[in-house]
Parts: C-alpha cells; sequence; structure tokens
C-alpha cells in the first residue's frame, strides 16, 4: 500500500499526478490518493466575496479560519472541482478511480473543536465557532471494500464531527493517520517544492534525508514553517507508527509518485 497526499497550492501538475497513479494501479499497486484544494479555494472564496483569513497558532502551526460560509466553499471546491478534476484524469489514464470525502459514508470522523487558540500581534487570543477538527476514526471497511473490488479511492475533507457537523480537517494528517492504519510501504507528501528546503525558497538547498529520532532538532525543525509544519508533524506520526518512510516530493515534474519511491526530494526514515 502507498498513500499520496497531493497538495492543493498552485503549480500542481494534476496531469502528471494522474498519469502516474493510474500507471502504478493498473501494476496492481495498491493506492489511497488524498488531495487539497487551497489555492482554488482561495480563489473561489475572493470570487464569492467572503476572502480567505488564516490562524497563527501558538505552536507555530496555520490554519483556515473556517466559519460556515467559508465551510460551504470548501465543501464545493474539495468535493466537487478538485475531487472530479482527478477523478476524471485518472479515468482518462484507465484507472477506475472513485472520489469521497470524509462526509461520505462516515468515512473520516472526528472532534470539533469549539475553542481555537491563534496568535496575533504576540497575544495569544481564542477564536470561538470555528468548524474545524481533527480526525480520530476511519471506516476501513469502507476502503477495504472499494479496495477489493478494484477501485482507486480519491478521498478529500471535509471530515464528520461526532455531531454529525462537517469539519474542515487537515489532508497531511489524514493521509499519516491512513498510512499508519495500512502499515503502508510509503507515505508521498507531494507539493509544489521539491522537498524540505534549508533555505526556502532556494530549490537548490534541497534536505535529502531526515532520520525520524532527529527531526525535532533546531536544525530540522526550523526547516518545517507555517503549513509545512502540518506535513512534518504528520510524516514523525507515521514513521513513529510503522510507515517505512515518508517522502515531501515534487508534484510538478512528470512521474512525480515514481520520483518520490525512488528517493527524490525529502526523505524521513
Amino acid at each position: 500500500m502507498i498513500v499520496v497526499k497531493v497538495g492543493g497550492a498552485e503549480g500542481i501538475n494534476y496531469e502528471a499526478v494522474a498519469k502516474d497513479a493510474a500507471s502504478l494501479w493498473k501494476e496492481g499497486v495498491k493506492l489511497l490518493l488524498v488531495h487539497g484544494g487551497s489555492a482554488e479555494t482561495n480563489k473561489v472564496a475572493e470570487a464569492l466575496g467572503h476572502p480567505p483569513r488564516f490562524l497563527t497558532h501558538p505552536g507555530g502551526q496555520v490554519s483556515r479560519l473556517t466559519d460556515r460560509k467559508t465551510l460551504e466553499i470548501f465543501e464545493m471546491v474539495y468535493c466537487g472541482l478538485v475531487n472530479k478534476r482527478l477523478v476524471e484524469l485518472l479515468q482518462k489514464e484507465g484507472a477506475n478511480a472513485i472520489g469521497l470525502s470524509g462526509l461520505d459514508g462516515r468515512l473520516f470522523v472526528g472532534r470539533r473543536k469549539t475553542a481555537v487558540k491563534y496568535v496575533e500581534n504576540g497575544k495569544v487570543k481564542v477564536h470561538r465557532g470555528d468548524y474545524t477538527g481533527t480526525v480520530e476514526e476511519v471506516n476501513k471497511a469502507l476502503l477495504d471494500l472499494l479496495l477489493q473490488a478494484g477501485y482507486l479511492p480519491v478521498l478529500t475533507p471535509p471530515a464528520l464531527s461526532y455531531e454529525n457537523e462537517a469539519i474542515n480537517t487537515d489532508g497531511d494528517q489524514i493521509a499519516a493517520l491512513l498510512a499508519t492504519l495500512y502499515g503502508a510501504e510509503a507515505l508521498v507528501y507531494l507539493s509544489n517544492v521539491p522537498g524540505l528546503l534549508a533555505r526556502y525558497p532556494d530549490e537548490a538547498s534541497l534536505v535529502r534525508e531526515i532520520p525520524v529520532e532527529r527531526i525535532e532538532d533546531p536544525e530540522y525543525l526550523a526547516l518545517a514553517q507555517g503549513r509545512m509544519k502540518r506535513k512534518v508533524m504528520g510524516a514523525v506520526e507515521a514513521v513513529k507508527g510503522g510507515v517505512k518512510r515518508v517522502v515531501f516530493a515534487d508534484a510538478r515534474v512528470e512521474n512525480p509518485i515514481r520520483r518520490a519511491l525512488s528517493g527524490e526530494g525529502t526523505v524521513v526514515r
């Protein structure tokens, strides 16, 4: 099993990702594809007159402030535009893909955060009324059913809360959870950079490998700023949970998954 998380930033080559994933699937490799859609969500939110807002949390992580209207825009883009674009591209390449959100069949269920701490002008504040949360349960029986029937699942947030509300959840954390649950051979994070960079945005400063026991050393923690911090945290969880390796790699190139599996990018073992 290989779990691939495709980021949603500008510059992602979805056609190359779909072609590569379909090729692996046709060779009999079991795949779970998880995707984001942040750049498209920002564009649609701006066009609808409800521009995005982001919160920086005390630990340094960055998340989208998700009120009810933002959640609806999020669903429109993630569950609709991006998910179906990927399913269409995979079908064109001969892979029988099926797109699901975490709401479908209670695929991803978790706890809604009633209050979120964030930092503004050096002060810790609390935001209430957010539709965000963390996935704690996966409907593995549903995924197993699809995999055994020969489908390629294409998965996306939002998830379902225990109160049966849609919640914005982190796709990187979902991918790490799935990789751990399946004891995956590899977890691949594809984004619009070649991996973790020592001197962001200098792509020549790519860090090739990080031993998981040293991921929390200051020199490596410094590599993970803003939204990248979540990916690194997910990588640590996955490797400690039994996933053999996690690779941060480039989604702008041809054969991005195969190249990641061959060691291109940043490898966490």
